[in-house]
C-alpha cells in the first residue's frame, strides 16, 4: 500500500509537469538541487554525478589525468569510460574520547578509492567503485567497518535513462550513495573512511522546475575484511519519495528558492532504545526550503516522525534552520550566520510514547566534529562566521550552545548510544562547543583540511561524570 501511494504521487507530479512547463517561472534547477549533491570545479562527493564530456575535445585536457576522464571505446565516442580515484591521508586527535577521562586517542587513517563509469550511449551506464580503509594509531579500540576495511565494493549499479517530452526519466539499481534529501537527515557521511551506501532501486522524473525520486533500499552491513563481507542488511530498509519544486523568483522581491517535500519510511527489525530491542517502523513527513534571497542564504527543514517501536507509538520532531548573510556583493565575501536546531526527546527510558527523534543517516559533524552529539533530544543555537582570507582558502568559526529537550531522557552520541547516567541527572545544559575549520584548495584535485573543536561539558554531562574534550583533525585529499 505504501509503495502504491508513493507511485501514484510520483505519477501525478510528473503528469502535471508538461502543462505547467509552458507557463512556469524561468528559474530552473541547478545541478545541486537535483538530489545528487553539489559539483565544484567538475568534482562531486558522489563521483558518478560528475560530467566530463567536455574532455571529448582534446584541447581542453591539460594532462594525462584529464585523459582518463574521457576514454572513447568506439569510433563515434558515444561509448566511453571515465576513471576516477581518491587518496586521503588523515589524522584525528581526541582527548578524553567518549568524554571519559582516559588517554588521548590518535587515529591514523588512509582512504583509497577507485571508480569506473562506463557510458553506453546516452541512455545506459554502469558504475563500479572499490575502496580500502586503513586505521591505526593509539587507543583506537575496535574499529567498525566504516573506519577499517581491507576492501569493499563501495558502489556498483546499472542505470537507464531517457526522456518523454519535457520529462527526463531514469532508474538506477544496485549499491549506491543516496543523498536526495536534507543533509542533516541523509548524507554520504564522508567523515568516515568508507562512505554510507545502500542497496536497491532509485527511480526519478525531472523537468526544469519539478522533480520526484522514488526509492527502496536496504542498508549495508560493513565488515572489516575483503570484498565478500560487506552485505545488504536485511534488518534495515529505507524507502520513500523525495520531490522538489523551483519557487517563482519574483517571491520576496527576487530570490532563488527551492521547496523539497518528502515522505519516507525506515523499518528496523532490531531497533534499540533504553536497552530494549524491538522492531521499529518510523515514517518521516517533512519538507526543506532552501536557497538565496538576495544576500541571505537559508536552509530550513521541518520533519514529523511517527510510527511504532514494538507496541509503543513514535511521535517525534526535528527542525533545522540555518541562515547566513553575505557582507558584500562578491560571492567570496564574508558571511555571518546562525543555525538553530531541534531534535525532540523523551520516552527512551520509560513506557508510553517514544519522542526521540532519529535521522536515517544524517551528517553528525554538523553538531560535533568529534561526533559527540546528534540531533536527538537536543536544542542548539550556533552563531558562526565564514570568510576567505586569501584566494583558495575558506575558513569558518562557530560557537555552539547545546541543551537537551527532555530532562528525563539521556544525551546521545552520533551513533545514538546514550551517555550512560545522563538520564538520571537533573538539568538541561549539555555542552558548549567552539569550532574552527580551514579548507585550502591547493588545486581542483588537491585539498588540505583542518578542523579543531573544544567541547566544554555543562551541568548534565558534568553531573553524570563526563569530561571536556579537545578534537583536532587534519587531512589531505587527492582526487582525479
Amino acid at each position: 500500500m505504501f509503495k502504491t501511494r508513493l507511485l501514484c504521487g510520483a505519477v501525478t507530479l510528473v503528469c502535471a509537469t508538461p502543462a505547467n512547463a509552458q507557463t512556469a517561472d524561468p528559474a530552473t534547477y541547478p545541478a545541486a538541487a537535483q538530489g545528487d549533491g553539489a559539483t565544484a570545479k567538475g568534482y562531486n562527493l558522489s563521483r558518478w554525478a560528475e560530467d566530463w564530456r567536455a574532455y571529448r575535445d582534446p584541447t581542453k585536457r591539460d594532462d594525462v589525468l584529464d585523459r582518463l576522464k574521457y576514454l572513447p571505446l568506439d569510433d563515434d565516442g558515444d561509448i566511453y569510460l571515465t576513471l576516477s580515484g581518491e587518496a586521503r591521508l588523515r589524522m584525528n586527535l581526541t582527548s578524553n574520547p567518549q568524554l571519559v577521562e582516559s588517554p588521548e586517542q590518535r587515529q591514523d587513517i588512509l582512504r583509497l578509492v577507485g571508480g569506473a563509469d562506463l557510458h553506453i550511449g546516452e541512455h545506459l551506464r554502469f558504475y563500479g567503485e572499490i575502496a580500502h580503509g586503513r586505521l591505526s594509531g593509539k587507543n583506537v579500540g575496535t574499529p567498525s567497518g566504516s573506519l577499517r576495511n581491507s576492501f569493499v565494493r563501495q558502489q556498483y549499479f546499472a542505470e537507464a535513462k531517457g526522456s518523454v517530452g519535457a520529462v527526463d526519466l531514469g532508474v538506477r539499481y544496485g549499491r549506491q550513495e543516496f543523498t536526495d534529501g536534507p543533509n542533516l537527515l541523509i548524507s554520504q557521511r564522508d567523515n568516515n573512511t568508507i562512505r554510507f551506501v545502500l542497496n536497491g532501486t532509485r527511480a526519478w522524473a525531472r523537468t526544469s522546475t519539478m522533480r520526484a525520486t522514488l526509492f527502496d533500499f536496504e542498508t549495508t552491513d560493513l565488515g572489516n575484511g575483503g570484498l565478500g563481507d560487506d552485505v545488504p542488511d536485511k534488518n534495515r530498509r529505507f524507502s520513500g519519495i523525495s520531490a522538489g519544486f523551483v519557487l517563482p523568483d519574483r517571491w520576496l522581491g527576487g530570490s532563488k528558492l527551492y521547496f523539497d517535500p518528502f515522505l519516507w519510511r525506515r523499518r528496523n527489525r532490531v531497533g534499540t532504545w533504553g536497552g530494549v530491542v524491538a522492531p521499529a517502523v518510523r515514517h518521516y513527513a517533512g519538507a526543506r526550503l532552501w536557497g538565496d534571497v538576495g544576500p541571505v542564504a537559508l536552509d530550513w527543514t521541518l520533519v514529523h516522525q511517527y510510527g511504532n517501536f514494538g507496541d509503543r507509538p513514535i511521535r517525534a520532531w526535528q527542525v533545522f534552520a540555518a541562515q547566513t548573510l553575505r557582507l558584500g556583493t562578491d560571492k567570496s565575501a564574508p558571511r555571518i550566520g546562525i543555525h538553530a536546531d531541534y531534535g525532540s526527546g523523551g520516552g527512551g527510558y520509560n513506557r508510553g510514547t517514544l519522542r526521540n527523534a532519529y535521522a536515517p543517516f544524517g551528517n553528525n559533524i554538523y553538531f560535533s566534529y568529534g561526533l559527540f552529539l546528534t540531533a536527538t533530544n537536543i536544542k542548539v543555537i550556533a552563531p558562526n562566521v565564514s570568510f576567505t582570507p586569501i584566494d583558495g582558502v575558506r575558513a569558518s568559526l562557530e560557537y555552539q550552545f547545546t541543551w537537551r529537550d527532555d530532562a528525563q531522557d539521556a544525551v546521545y552520541r552520533a551513533n545514538y548510544t546514550p551517555y550512560v547516567g545522563t538520564e538520571r541527572v537533573a538539568g538541561k545544559a549539555v555542552a558548549q562547543l567552539a569550532r574552527a575549520q580551514i579548507v585550502y584548495s591547493i588545486s581542483p584535485r588537491l585539498t588540505l583540511t583542518t578542523r579543531a573543536e573544544y567541547l566544554k561539558s555543562q551541568e548534565v554531562l558534568k553531573r553524570a561524570g563526563y569530561r571536556n574534550s579537545a578534537f583536532l583533525a587534519t587531512w589531505i585529499s587527492f582526487r582525479f
